[in-house]
């Protein structure tokens, strides 16, 4: 916990110089034009690239100063090469004291303005994915990791077949070899994962706060009946707040994110896995090179009684109450890093994940992705991904894995 509190006493620091400008966005809301003008003007000057934009916007229709097309332009000019991608929100006159107001979409959208204020697009590439992310949207909802499907996928040992719920119905009968592991090396995966914004500003530190859900399924495609071998569930809430500028320009970091995670694979009995986690993470950027470095909690559970784990207690005991997987930090550790480099039409990824136990308990895992666009498409891209060590899925975890997989993704993530 004390690194939650560390990151607290971070936070505070960050907003430092947030506040100004979140003041002006909101006279701006009210159409308090005079009032909004000379700080988004000292913003602007101060190479807020949000600000830049708005102030170019104020010019161009006589918002709180004189109408100025030359200023105009040229604040639209030094906005454009970092800025480009933000769309201006329309005028609201109601105001933005009530709670609820902070759920309304023009809320929701200075929210988006706020935190992409915060990213750089010097680089052809970063702004091309970014206004990837920005366009469309269903409901709201948009695209949080790598959607992807992987017709294949292979294992360079076949998948271990878990015990069910009845397996140990009789110790005395033995085990045959079919029991043990699935038939084929090769399969299917897919994942699909989205995000919806659901307030900005709520808490006055313009923060963002996001639902959002991940399913991953590993789908023995090419077995005689093709079952699902292994579905995995992540729901979560988090909130997001963007760094104090002189943070960013120093050190690169954008905003900090902190966050509620569950993740099951939704059986019972012996195949079932579940914990539930809290987060921080720390979102960097220097031009086309993204990090997330994050560190985790795990709530606690009691253990289920002796003899379940190693399976001694038969079908009656199989949905005791209690840790599903007690040992699972043993091999995933305490967090992970994440790290994202653009590269013309190409993505490249790296997930580094240890237990930090420097001797012969020590475990992790690694994972390279690549992407590359196709069909003069900005969501399909050629997808490849390669994988080594635990935690590849909840049902082994701990089980080391080593794996290769091809296929298409159909969005790209920043952090």
């Amino acid at each position: 916990m004390r690194l939650f509190l560390l990151f607290g006493v971070l936070l505070l620091a960050l907003q430092a110089d947030n506040n100004d400008y979140a003041q002006g966005l909101a006279y701006c809301n009210d159409k308090e034009y005079d009032k909004a003008f000379p700080i988004i003007y000292k913003e602007a000057q101060n190479d807020n690239k949000a600000a830049q934009y708005r102030l170019a916007y104020m010019y161009e229709n006589a918002r709180g100063t004189k109408l100025d097309k030359e200023k105009a332009l040229y604040w639209y000019k030094r906005s454009s090469s970092r800025f480009n991608y933000v769309v201006s929100d329309h005028d609201n006159n109601r105001s933005l004291v009530s709670i609820s107001k902070q759920f309304e979409d023009n809320s929701i959208q200075r929210g988006n303005e706020f935190s992409l204020a915060k990213l750089d697009t010097k680089t052809p590439e970063t702004k091309k994915l970014i206004n990837s992310l920005l366009s469309g949207g269903f409901f709201g909802l948009r695209p949080y990791e790598v959607n992807f499907f992987l017709p294949v996928s292979y294992a360079k040992d076949k998948p271990v077949r878990h015990p069910s719920l009845y397996h140990l119905d009789d110790p005395s009968i033995p085990i045959q070899p079919s029991q043990l592991q699935y038939d084929q090396n090769i399969e299917a995966e897919f994942q699909l994962s989205l995000q919806k914004q659901v307030s900005y500003d709520l808490f006055g530190f313009n923060e963002y706060i996001f639902f959002a859900y991940t399913q991953k399924v590993w789908w023995q495609i090419y077995s005689e009946s093709a079952p699902f071998r292994e579905t995995n569930y992540l729901p979560q809430v988090y909130m997001a707040i963007p760094s104090a500028s002189w943070v960013d320009e120093k050190i690169g970091l954008k905003a900090l994110k902190f966050g509620f995670l569950h993740e099951s694979n939704g059986q019972e009995g012996y195949r079932s896995r579940s914990w539930n986690r809290l987060y921080a993470t720390g979102m960097w950027q220097w031009n086309n090179w993204f990090l997330a470095t994050r560190a985790w909690y795990r709530l606690p559970e009691d253990k289920k009684p002796v003899g379940y784990y190693e399976g001694l207690l038969g079908p009656t005991m199989a949905n005791a109450p209690g840790d599903d997987n007690p040992d699972i930090e043993s091999y995933l550790g305490y967090g992970d890093i994440n790290i994202h480099y653009l590269n013309g039409s190409s993505q490249y990824s790296l997930l580094i994940r240890n237990n930090l136990r420097f001797d012969e308990k020590n475990k992790g895992a690694l994972e390279f992705d690549w992407s590359y666009a196709i069909f003069s498409s900005p969501n399909t891209f050629l997808y490849v991904k390669i994988f080594h060590g635990y935690g590849e899925s909840l049902i082994s975890y701990d089980k080391e894995v080593t794996k290769a997989a091809v296929g298409f993704s159909f969005s790209r993530g920043l952090f």
